[in-house]
């Protein structure tokens, strides 16, 4: 496989597990948004994306009253969010159009979870699919300019260059601006902060940057793949968008698989495919699973019966949690849940923006914790007892939601696990400590 085919793979056959999460292979696959790169086996330059999918169709949506009806169009077909909280892009749409003065785009392609590499792949793939919808979304909402945002060294930087330059000059004024690699630094008002000060960290949770973003003004700050399918139902419509995944959450999505899988990579997915459909697309686990983070590392911590849960929004919330970033991370059974939580949150706290009590202090108390319940069996049941009680105290007091986050992460550590939990109480040591580690946490970080 190429370095390309090895991000963006295709459904394989892989056989059932003995124990564990099971795998099923009753998935649709659906290729939207990198059917042209299945067609051709390579990135679309613009000839080939304008062969398949025409000029920006803004011409379909002329003046004012046809970026009202692009945006109803939006509405109707359900579209959510593709960066992690899954917000209605209709309603961020309007909100923006329906501010004063000038407006701006920023497109964020950061991706600062590590467990997700989706957007990057999008971005190699098919950077004039993004584009278009930058270019549509601008015009919906009466953006002057556009920002598309990338983290600094990203393998994407280089075909965005080209693609711009390909184009020439672009309906709206657009710019690609690198930013810091850390895991705040692509939190919305973290973007809207770096573009005026400089300062990639996170500015509160109000006002909002639909209301006051960029230079004051009404900024739409939407993730590159969310805007890739706006660009596909300008082009193809509403009831076409929805001719695939559920009533909630229509559409194909794609999502980043990795752990204890045999073909780790991007996957492009019908919206409610069950999880263990998903590890199948992937190749099926390498060895038995005992459980899967869902969410990226701010997320949750599913065990064995999270195999038939539908990947949407709603399946998510039926199992009492939200779908987050679209990764997936299987752990197999003879990994220690507890102590690869403890690295994940090791990091979560080093990479805090500092400028917070939750962030400053609580995230690193509560990764000590989990360290030493990891690490320390003659105090384990004592570290347990203060660790749930720091959980109670933390969530929705941050400037931003990375506190929230690393505390999701813990307490289902503590449920998912509660065996390991209970073996670490007894006073047993851990044997996994020192051993091979699955969870992706960056090089040069705590382990």
């Amino acid at each position: 496989m190429s370095a390309a085919q090895e991000r963006t793979a295709v459904t394989v056959d892989a056989p059932a597990p003995p124990s564990g999460i099971a795998v099923q292979s009753a998935a649709r696959e659906v290729r939207r948004l990198v059917a042209g790169w299945a067609n051709t086996g390579m990135p679309a330059g613009l000839a080939e994306h304008r062969r398949r999918y025409g000029p920006v169709p803004i011409g379909a949506f002329p003046g004012r009253g046809g970026a009202a009806r692009l945006i109803a169009m939006v509405e109707r077909s359900g579209l959510r969010g593709r960066g992690g909280g899954g917000f209605p892009t209709a309603r961020k749409l309007a909100a923006v159009a329906a501010g004063r003065g000038p407006r701006t785009v920023v497109a964020n392609g950061c991706e600062g979870d590590p467990t997700s590499t989706k957007d990057r792949t999008l971005m190699e793939l098919a950077p004039h699919l993004v584009i278009d919808g930058i270019e549509l979304a601008a015009h919906a909402v009466g953006a002057t300019d556009a920002v598309l945002c990338v983290h600094e060294r990203s393998t994407a930087f280089p075909a965005l260059v080209d693609a711009l330059r390909e184009r020439g000059p672009t309906r709206t004024a657009m710019r690609i601006v690198e930013v810091p690699r850390r895991y705040v630094a692509s939190e919305e008002t973290a973007l809207v902060n770096l573009l005026d000060r400089s300062d990639p960290r996170p500015r509160g949770r109000l006002p909002r940057p639909t209301e006051r973003g960029v230079r004051g003004r009404p900024t739409l700050v939407d993730n590159v793949e969310t805007l890739a399918h706006l660009a596909l139902i300008a082009s193809n419509g509403d009831a076409w968008f929805r001719e695939v995944g559920t009533v909630e959450s229509p559409g194909t999505m794609l999502v980043t698989v990795g752990g204890a899988v045999n073909d780790p990579g991007v996957y492009e997915i019908e919206q409610g495919t069950p999880l263990g459909a998903i590890l199948h697309m992937a190749g099926g686990p390498l060895v038995p699973v005992q459980a899967v983070l869902v969410g990226g590392l701010g997320g949750t911590w599913l065990g064995t019966e999270a195999e038939t849960m539908p990947f949407s929004h709603e399946g998510a919330r039926g199992r009492g949690t939200a779908l987050g970033i679209a990764s997936v991370i299987a752990l197999p059974v003879e990994a220690c849940g507890i102590a690869e939580s403890a690295r994940v949150l090791r990091y979560l706290a080093g990479e805090s923006a500092s400028q917070c009590g939750p962030c400053m202090f609580g995230l690193p108390a509560i990764a000590h914790d989990m360290t030493e319940l990891a690490a320390r069996p003659d105090r384990a049941g004592q570290v347990a007892t203060r660790l749930r009680s720091r959980l109670a105290v933390i969530p929705g007091r941050g400037a931003c939601a990375h506190p929230d986050g690393a505390v999701r992460l813990a307490a289902s550590t503590l449920r998912v696990f509660a065996e390991d939990v209970a073996r670490h109480t007894a006073g047993r040591a851990c044997p996994w400590i020192g051993q091979r580690y699955w969870m992706p946490v960056p090089t040069g970080q705590p382990r």
